[in-house]
C-alpha cells in the first residue's frame, strides 16, 4: 500500500478520509491530508503518528471493506455483538449462513458486517477501492458468484459479478474508457441495493428483487480497463508505466493528461477493438491523425489484439447473453442499433429506457459508428445491446453527477431484467 504523509493529496488520501469518516470521526472526504485529518488518524490510531503506512492501512481496511472478523468467544450471542459492533441481526445472520446465533461455536471466526454500505459514492476509484469493495459484498453476501474473465495488460484481474439463478442471462459493463470510471460505481451501487433488496425480500423499484433474481442472471463488468482507471486518477503503482503513459502523450499536447486518457494503458482505444467494421474505424481514426498508440482513437493493429478487449470477446462468446448494456459518460444518450441491424425488441425497449431515463435515443454517429462492443454483440447475436453515455459534461464527470446518473440509470436497469424480449 501507498505510504501517505501529512499534505499529501489524492485518491489514496480520499480513502483515509473514508475510513476515518465511516469509524466515525465525521471527516470531510476531499483528499487533502491536512490538519483535520492529522489529528482524526491519530484518534483512530492512537498514536501521535501521523503517517499512514502498512500497519494504519491495515487498521483502515475495514471500514473500506465493509466488515471486521470477530472470534467467538464463551458466552458470545449474536445479540451481545449487536452491542460490541455498530452492525444488525440480519446482516450478521446473512453474513454467517449455518451458524447459531444464539450458541455459535467458541473459537469459530464470525463476519461482522457494519452498518454502512460498502460501496462508496464519494471518493475517486481505483482497481484496489473496486476489489476491497467486490471483498465486502462477497463476505457480506455469500450467495454472490464472482468470476474472472481475463487480465489487463498489468495483469490486474477483471472481474464479474453474477447476481441471479435465472435462464436469461445479461451483461451490463463499466469503464471501457478510462476517464469514465464514474461508470464502475454506478454499477457496484446498483449490485449493492439489488444484493439487499433479494436478502431483506423486498422490491428492486417496483419488482419484487426475489422475482428478478430467479428469472434472470446478471453479469456485471465494473471495471474492463483497470490499468487507464489508476492513471487518470492518480492511483497507478507502476512509474514504468506512466512514464510509458506520458509519452504517448506528449504526442497528443491538444489532450489534456491525463483526464483525457481514454485508452488503456498501452494507448490503444478497447471500445475500437472489435470484429465489426474494424477496418471501417481504423480508416476514420487514421484520418482523424490517431495513427499510433494515442489517449484515445487509436484502433489498435488488429481487432481484439488488446487483452482487455478479447476478454470481453471471449468473455460475451462463452455465454448466451439476451441483451447488453455497455456504460459509457457522457451526453445523456443511448444508442441502440448498429448498421442495418436493428434486433427485434430492440427499439421498443430502447424507446423505454429512454422514457424511464429522460435521455434521447439515437443512431450512433459515423464518426464512432464502428468496432464498439455494442457493435459487435449485435451483428454478432442479432440480439438488442446499447451504448448508454451518461451524465452530461466534460470527462472525467464530478462525484457531484453521481446521485442523478443513478436515478436516471435506476430504471434502465431493472427494465433490461423485467423486459420480455
Amino acid at each position: 500500500m501507498k505510504t501517505l504523509y501529512e499534505n499529501d493529496r489524492g485518491a489514496y488520501v480520499s480513502y483515509v478520509q473514508l475510513a476515518l469518516d465511516r469509524a466515525g470521526y465525521d471527516l470531510a472526504v476531499d483528499g487533502i491530508f491536512g490538519q483535520q485529518t492529522c489529528n482524526a488518524l491519530r484518534r483512530f490510531l492512537g498514536t501521535e503518528n501521523c503517517t499512514v503506512d502498512d500497519a494504519a492501512w491495515q487498521k483502515l481496511a475495514p471500514y473500506l471493506k465493509g466488515y471486521t472478523l470477530h472470534t467467538v468467544e464463551a458466552g458470545d450471542t449474536f445479540f451481545r455483538l449487536l452491542d460490541q459492533y455498530s452492525t444488525t441481526l440480519t446482516a450478521l445472520q446473512q453474513a454467517n449462513p449455518g451458524v447459531n446465533a444464539m450458541q455459535p461455536e467458541a473459537g469459530t471466526e464470525l463476519v461482522i458486517p457494519f452498518r454502512f454500505d460498502v460501496v462508496a459514492t464519494n471518493v475517486p476509484y481505483s482497481y484496489e477501492l473496486m476489489e476491497w469493495i467486490l471483498e465486502g459484498l462477497r463476505v457480506r453476501y455469500p450467495f454472490v458468484e464472482q468470476e474472472t474473465i481475463g487480465q489487463s495488460i498489468m495483469g490486474k484481474n477483471i472481474p464479474c459479478v453474477k447476481i441471479g439463478s435465472g435462464e436469461k442471462r445479461l451483461s451490463y459493463n463499466a469503464s471501457f474508457h478510462a476517464n469514465e470510471w464514474i461508470c464502475t460505481p454506478l454499477l457496484l451501487k446498483f449490485a449493492e441495493d439489488y444484493l439487499k433488496a433479494y436478502s431483506a425480500g423486498g422490491r428492486l423499484g417496483l419488482v419484487p428483487a426475489r422475482e428478478l433474481y430467479d428469472s434472470c442472471t446478471l453479469c456485471l463488468i465494473p471495471m474492463v480497463n483497470p490499468d487507464g482507471v489508476d492513471l487518470v486518477t492518480g492511483t497507478l503503482d507502476d512509474p514504468a508505466y506512466r512514464r510509458a503513459a506520458e509519452e504517448i502523450a506528449s504526442a497528443y499536447p491538444e489532450i489534456p493528461f491525463p483526464d483525457g486518457w481514454k485508452a488503456n494503458i498501452a494507448g490503444v482505444d478497447l471500445n475500437l477493438q472489435f470484429p465489426a467494421g474494424w477496418e471501417q474505424a481504423r480508416e476514420i481514426k487514421y484520418a482523424l491523425g490517431f495513427t499510433a498508440p494515442a489517449p484515445r482513437d487509436y484502433v489498435g493493429d488488429a481487432p481484439l489484439s488488446a487483452p482487455e478487449s478479447r476478454a470481453m470477446y471471449e468473455y460475451t462468446m462463452a455465454n448466451d447473453f439476451s441483451l447488453i448494456l455497455a456504460y459509457h459518460t457522457q451526453g445523456e444518450v443511448i444508442y441502440w442499433k448498429y448498421l442495418d441491424y436493428e434486433p427485434a425488441g430492440a427499439l421498443e425497449l430502447g424507446q423505454y429506457f429512454s422514457r424511464v431515463s429522460g435521455y434521447a435515443l439515437e443512431v450512433t454517429p459515423l464518426v464512432s459508428g464502428y468496432a464498439g462492443y455494442k457493435d459487435w454483440f449485435i451483428m454478432q447475436y442479432n440480439r438488442p445491446g446499447y451504448t448508454i453515455e451518461a451524465g452530461r459534461g466534460t470527462n472525467p464527470l464530478p462525484l457531484s453527477q453521481f446521485d442523478e446518473m443513478y436515478e436516471d440509470n435506476f430504471g434502465i436497469w431493472i427494465g433490461a431484467m423485467f423486459f420480455d424480449l
